[in-house]
């Protein structure tokens, strides 16, 4: 900790914590203590820690051949890609590092979609409340003030709206509106899901104008719902134009990706975009045994997730501090009526990781393995610690 203080840019608020090594639903600091991950990397390490068929296919392929550039072909890219089509009912892939690049692209599909219509129709629709990356494009659609204000002026054209309420919805297209991008459930912005309602109007709208709709699951997709992709939580399914996310694909090696439909697609031409790390054989290889093992696991993140949700809500009726439970499958928010900060050292220091967001929404996102006991062990030292509260 202290070499890091003196050495890398202080751009991080740290927890007072190393972590060493994991295994399972469990990591451990440098003292050998351990502690329950309900954070799992901000829902990364999906399969937890040490997961012997992502250690076994890691070995392997780092043995085989780790990057080769997207000047060759490699043997996972293609089969990754058709596996990311068939999951999301869309026609082309593209692969990136994060979330944030898969979000540039989107963006440049958007763009180039809308100059191809009109020079003037530039516009983006994002909403109020949302996080969609750092960089300057993805800043620029991050509907949270605080993120976007050292950095301004950003990309021009974007109009927030307020999540859920169609009628400014409505007011804000019009002949100029490229696009629309959307989290089905509001990660840092406290776990908040969009309405079927809202995501049908917004459908309907994007066709009206020519937009494209942009689902970015980056922290609400990829199994983490209960369902692949958060949008096909609705009934019918509303289908976007794109698909992005990134997180658990690869299970801690850097792996993003879009998805898009024909219409999409057709806005990105050879030599418009481009990754140097993006889709390698190392990344695509275990993106592809991860969701494989997802097939298998969606059926439990369904049931602990269920019973996630039952327990959070019996512990919010013994504790007033609790305003509201939200969320799905294995992403749950526990809203406060006041600040979470000091309960998420409270919870580190009684063995459990989570964080806090939006000041005063606790946030869990388990590994996909884990099961009822640890969601026990975890609501047990919660109780420890808002008992204080």
């Amino acid at each position: 900790m202290d070499i890091e203080r003196e050495y890398v840019l202080q751009n991080y608020a740290r927890y007072p914590l190393v972590l060493a090594r994991g295994k399972g639903c469990y990591v451990y600091d440098t003292s050998g203590k351990r502690y329950l991950d309900f954070i799992s990397g901000i829902g990364v390490n999906a399969l937890g820690h040490g997961h012997p068929r992502i250690m076994k296919v890691l070995r392997e392929q780092a043995g085989r051949i780790i990057h080769t550039s997207n000047l060759y072909y490699n043997e996972y890219q293609g089969p990754l890609a058709k596996r990311l089509v068939e999951m999301t009912g869309l026609k082309r892939t593209f692969f990136c590092n994060t979330g944030t690049e898969a979000i540039e692209g989107a963006l440049k599909m958007i763009h180039s979609h809308g100059r191809a219509i009109n020079p003037e129709k530039f516009e983006v629709i994002s909403l109020e409340n949302s996080f969609h990356g750092r960089t300057m494009g993805a800043l620029s659609i991050t509907g949270q003030p605080k993120y976007r204000q050292d950095f301004e002026p950003l990309v021009p054209g974007v109009k927030f709206i307020p999540p859920n309420d169609v009628a400014a919805l409505e007011a804000a297209f019009n002949d100029r509106t490229a696009g629309i991008v959307m989290e089905m459930i509001q990660g840092e912005g406290g776990i908040h899901p969009l309405t079927h309602e809202f995501v049908m109007k917004a459908r309907e709208l994007a066709d009206r104008y020519n937009a494209l709709l942009v689902a970015d699951e980056t922290q609400c997709g990829v199994g983490r719902p209960g369902t692949y992709f958060a949008y096909q939580r609705s009934s019918p399914v509303i289908l976007p134009d794109i698909v992005v996310a990134a997180k658990p694909v690869a299970c801690g090696i850097p792996l993003g990706f879009i998805v898009a439909n024909d219409r999409a697609a057709a806005a990105i031409k050879p030599g418009m975009h481009g990754t140097t790390f993006g889709g390698g054989p190392l990344a695509c290889r275990v993106g592809l045994e991860f969701l494989q093992v997802l097939d298998e696991l969606m059926p439990a993140i369904q049931r602990v997730g269920g019973y996630f949700h039952l327990s959070l809500n019996e512990f919010k009726r013994k504790h007033p501090i609790v305003k509201e439970v939200r969320g799905f499958g294995l992403m749950l928010g526990v809203e406060l009526n006041g600040p979470g900060k000091q309960i998420v050292l409270d919870a580190m220091a009684n063995g459990l990781l989570i964080n806090c967001t939006h000041d005063t929404v606790l946030r869990f996102l388990p590994p996909y393995i884990v099961t009822e006991k640890e969601v026990d062990q975890a609501v047990k030292i919660l109780g420890k610690v808002l008992g204080k509260a």
